[in-house]
């Protein structure tokens, strides 16, 4: 692709509301059909402030469950709610805090960082705190940048909730470089003509888990009229009633035989 357009596909990145956090709960019901093909591989989540992804929370929090060999994070600009869940870490000479901008995180264990007897959350979080965990990459970190195609090179998986704007350009990216995925879009993808070629030949297919499906977002964002609410905390909702997941991992449900009476 030129650089011309792939101008404008950031731009457009840049420019429309993509900004769709996916919660954990969703995440879950989904990922625990899958277990088996993350044992000794690299997990990439290349559209995943690692602040506040649940992507990639999910993969630290179940790290050694699923016996990953690494977990990868990277973003295109940082979070705009980057802080809301995990404290970002401080520098210690000035005393400022750092946000995650162009953000990339690699995690190669999950160990007992507070020393408690346990290994769970506070444990992931202290790992994100201390300094050099996170850096910032030199580019502008989206998923089709030099520095982000490094990191996809030595994966094994990608998992993430791309921006929906640039949802073909990603799944080009994933196909052109032979990468497995478990990705979150819109159904209307599947209508489009190379979306629909992929599907066609074998090479992608549906998850498990598709329809209404709710989704945090920057506060920033108008509130509508239907499919847009405050939860319990105050955080800003919209719900989608056609997302899915899209695949190239085998699942139990894409072959289940169809009973026709």
């Amino acid at each position: 692709m030129g650089k011309g357009n792939n101008s404008n596909l950031h731009k457009a990145r840049v420019e429309k509301n993509d900004e769709f956090y996916t919660r954990l709960e969703d995440i879950e019901k989904e990922l625990k059909y899958y277990r088996k093909h993350f044992e000794d591989k690299v997990v990439f989540c290349n559209c995943d402030d690692p602040y506040e992804s649940n992507f990639f929370k999910f993969f630290a929090l179940n790290f050694n469950y699923f016996k990953l060999k690494k977990l990868i994070a990277t973003c295109y600009n940082g979070s705009p709610i980057s802080g809301a869940e995990i404290p970002l870490w401080v520098d210690d000479t000035t005393g400022e805090k750092k946000k995650a901008l162009k953000a990339v995180m690699i995690m190669n264990e999950l160990y007992d960082a507070n020393g408690d007897g346990a290994i769970d959350e506070d444990d992931v979080k202290l790992m994100l705190q201390k300094p050099g965990a996170v850096t910032e990459l030199k580019g502008n970190g989206s998923f089709d940048s030099p520095e982000c195609l490094e990191l996809l090179k030595e994966s094994d998986i990608v998992c993430t909730n791309p921006p929906f704007s640039l949802f073909r350009r990603f799944i080009e990216v994933m196909m052109e470089y032979n990468k497995k995925f478990l990705i979150i879009g819109n159904m209307n993808a599947v209508s489009y003509k190379d979306i629909f070629s992929y599907i066609k030949n074998n090479r992608l297919w549906l998850g498990i888990m598709r329809g209404d499906m709710s989704f945090t977002v920057p506060d920033s964002y108008e509130m509508r009229e239907t499919r847009s609410w405050r939860d319990e905390s105050g955080k800003n909702m919209r719900s989608i009633g056609n997302a899915c997941w899209f695949t190239n991992l085998e699942h139990s449900k894409r072959n289940e035989e169809i009973l026709i009476f």
